[in-house]
This record gives C-alpha cells, structure tokens and sequence, in this order.
C-alpha cells in the first residue's frame, strides 16, 4: 500500500513563506505527475501546480511567481515553496501522485492534508 504525508503547513502573517513537503512511502516502483491543490472552507479542491517526472511544471494562474513546485525522485517527495503568501492561500493543502506499484500500471494517491493560515 502507497501513503503520503504532507507537512510543512503552520500560520504565517502576510508576506510570510512556507514550504510544503509530500512524502511517498510503500511499494513503489516508480511515480509519475506529481501535484499540489488546495481547498479554502465552503469552497470546492483546486489544482495549484503539477511536475511532471521530467521537471515539467505547470501552475494555476494565482500563484503564478510566487509558489515553485519542486520533487526529488530519490526521496519520492514533492515539495511547494510558498512565498509572498496572502490571505486568500489560506487553505488545506493536498499531495496528489501518480504512483505505479508495477511497471506501467499506476493509481492516483492523495495525502489528507496540511493546513495554511494566513493572517495577521
């Protein structure tokens, strides 16, 4: 069985940084797109960046040039660096990968969470 576990997720004032840190453990034979999204209370999970396993990032457009997605294949973990946080990042933060247990046959894993404040 494949788990994530994120942390990294406290309460920072505006303009504050974070980074975020999604662990893969288990039967692992490789992992493909790797993935961040977050879900603000009443409103519905979105997607905020993905890494390919070639380096290939993709991002949602609020957090363009402030957030960075990163991975190290070695560690089976995908990180988020958060900078110049503002109120409206305030959310749960959820890992998201593509983890295949044999070749060429994978499932997609969720981690349960890690929860960012942002506030004064």
């Amino acid at each position: 069985q494949v788990q994530l576990v994120e942390s990294g997720g406290d309460l920072v004032q505006p303009g504050g940084s974070l980074r975020l840190s999604c662990a893969a453990s288990g039967s692992i034979y490789s992992i493909y797109d790797m993935g961040w999204y977050r879900q603000a209370p009443g409103k519905q999970r979105d997607l905020v960046a993905t890494i390919t396993s070639g380096g290939g990032t993709n991002y949602a457009d609020p957090v363009k040039g402030r957030l960075t997605i990163s991975r190290d294949n070695a560690k089976n973990t995908v990180y988020l660096q958060m900078n110049s946080l503002k109120p409206e990042d305030k959310a749960v933060y959820y890992c998201n990968e593509e983890v295949a247990v044999i070749a060429g046959y994978y499932n997609v894993y969720w981690g349960r969470g890690t929860q960012v404040t942002v506030s004064v």
